[in-house]
């Protein structure tokens, strides 16, 4: 019953601001532009709850998920701006300007419909490039230079993105990695129905390896499935273990731990020690974990870098203040001690509502050097 009042009443607070902001504030609450608003309002809040029922509960039916994750992503946005409407009125009625009701409604729906509209290309365009150099203590020099692709958070779901993960493939190899990644989250929905979507991932080329990890998301469905497919088409799960990599005589340890929702299935979940066993301890280690939150057992184990995504940066505006409730960290690179440092991807993909506000997509090129001696 408590979860059916929450699945209920968070669509409730999504309707009801906006509907005052534009609906009930400007025409006094009478009218007929009042009670057609109204009743839209009204469908759309019957809606969402639905559609989000039949599109991820038991059916997953993926048109359903298509209309409930697109109302929620637009909802979301026009309650972010309602709410800074609303307090925008305050101040417009301290300045005594007449008709603030209408000029705040207008307002409103004007930069909410801009911001859905951008956002939609935002999440739908191809990744741009992010290029970040990082210092790694220890690093061997011929190591210097080493280029390390992330994507991560691809959610191949209901929205065919066939053409989209060929070209991020495409853009993967242009930059010319020695190892690619994947920090999970990889797709949401079954292997039978996403695999097309995921299969181009096989043609990503990594002369040093590919090394992909679980995201909370393959928990929710089909982990080991999607375990097996990725290996089946060249890339190297890392299930707390770790593999060395070597060049020009010198190594590093690319390391991935399960994420922490699998310790909910038998044989998975985090486990660092396990991941670590049998690593030279002076050789520097590259960590993938889907959560930032991760970093404090990275860091008490002295490793070197860790790889996280899940945050999508937000995805939506202001969602990430949120984020940062749940998490240490939303995108970027952080240092948490002399000897740790996390890069948080924005991800490359988008969960759920097909937007990106003021969050944009990755693809992340991270070029690793030896740390230089402070003079």
């Amino acid at each position: 019953m408590p979860r059916l009042i929450m699945f209920l009443a968070i669509p409730a607070v999504l309707f009801l601001l906006p509907w005052w902001t534009l609906i009930a504030a400007p025409t006094d609450g009478a009218g007929p532009l009042f009670q057609l608003g109204s009743v839209v309002f009204l469908l759309g809040y019957l809606c969402l709850p639905a559609s989000m029922f039949l599109g991820h509960g038991p059916r997953q039916s993926d048109a359903a998920s298509i209309v409930g994750d697109t109302l929620l992503g637009v909802m979301w946005v026009v309650f972010s701006w309602s709410l800074i409407g609303t307090v925008a009125g305050l101040g417009l009625a301290l300045a005594g300007v007449d008709n603030r009701a209408a000029i705040v409604a207008a307002s409103v729906l004007a930069i909410s419909a801009a911001l859905v509209a951008w956002g939609i290309f935002e999440a739908r365009r191809v990744p741009r490039v992010r290029t970040v150099d990082v210092a790694i203590r220890g690093l061997g020099p011929g190591l210097d230079g080493l280029r390390v692709v992330v994507i991560t958070d691809t959610h191949f779901a209901a929205l065919d993105r066939l053409r989209w993960s060929e070209r991020v493939v495409d853009v993967v190899n242009a930059q010319h990695p020695d190892i690619a990644c994947h920090a999970g989250d990889l797709a949401d929905g079954s292997v039978a129905k996403r695999h097309p979507q995921v299969d181009p991932l096989g043609k990503i080329e990594a002369p040093l390896g590919r090394y992909y990890i679980t995201g909370n998301h393959e928990y929710f469905g089909d982990a080991q499935g999607w375990i097996d497919h990725m290996t089946s088409i060249g890339w190297q799960p890392l299930r707390n273990q770790h593999e060395t990599v070597s060049r020009g005589g010198d190594q590093l340890v690319i390391a991935g731990i399960d994420d922490p929702t699998g310790v909910g299935l038998p044989g998975h979940g985090p486990d660092l020690k396990t991941a670590l066993a049998g690593a030279d301890p002076h050789t520097p280690v590259v960590l993938l974990a889907h959560q930032p939150k991760q970093i404090a057992d990275t860091a008490a184990a002295g490793i070197a870098l860790q790889i996280s995504g899940h945050t999508h940066g937000g995805q939506i505006w202001p969602f990430h203040y949120l984020v940062r409730l749940d998490q240490p960290v939303v995108a970027g690179l952080s240092r948490h001690t002399d000897n740790t440092q996390l890069y948080t991807s924005r991800g490359t993909g988008f969960w759920g509502p097909q937007l990106r506000v003021f969050a944009p997509s990755e693809i992340t090129v991270l070029i690793l050097h030896p740390e230089r001696a402070e003079s």
